[in-house]
């Protein structure tokens, strides 16, 4: 028997059999994830999130041109790999390794801070 599968054993056992939500698996150290789309899904919106954070802070903060998107890139990447590496503990094999993971939903990701990153700038500019 494999370990994830003897994670998903004890975890079955500890939560008495119940099904717990995608987002509290996902704010929980180790969760065990039944369906490999469920985790992507996660990972996919967390990246999402930090676009918005991160694209909201350097529109008030100016940081502009190459050196605020290779920030942009090197913490959205690192976040998110700390997070499945590190807080999660997942198999990055089982979902086709560690660099599958960590582009997932990053495009997406780049042109929602784009978006808002610009948005915040000329809100802050117009007043």
């Amino acid at each position: 028997m494999t370990s994830s599968s003897k994670r998903r054993e004890e975890l079955h056992a500890v939560n008495g059999g119940l099904k717990q939500s995608t987002w509290s698996k996902a704010v929980r150290c180790k969760a065990v994830w039944d369906e490999k789309d469920e985790f992507l899904d996660v990972v996919y919106w967390f990246r999402q999130i930090i676009a918005v954070i991160l694209g909201v802070i350097w529109g008030v903060a100016p940081l502009k041109g190459f050196l605020g998107i290779a920030i942009f890139c090197v913490i959205n990447a690192g976040v998110l790999y700390v997070y499945f590496s590190s807080f999660q503990q997942v198999d990055e094999e089982e979902y086709g390794g560690t660099w599958e993971l960590t582009k997932e939903g990053f495009m997406t990701s780049f042109a929602l801070f784009l978006q808002f990153r610009f948005k915040s700038d000329t809100a802050c500019c117009v007043v």
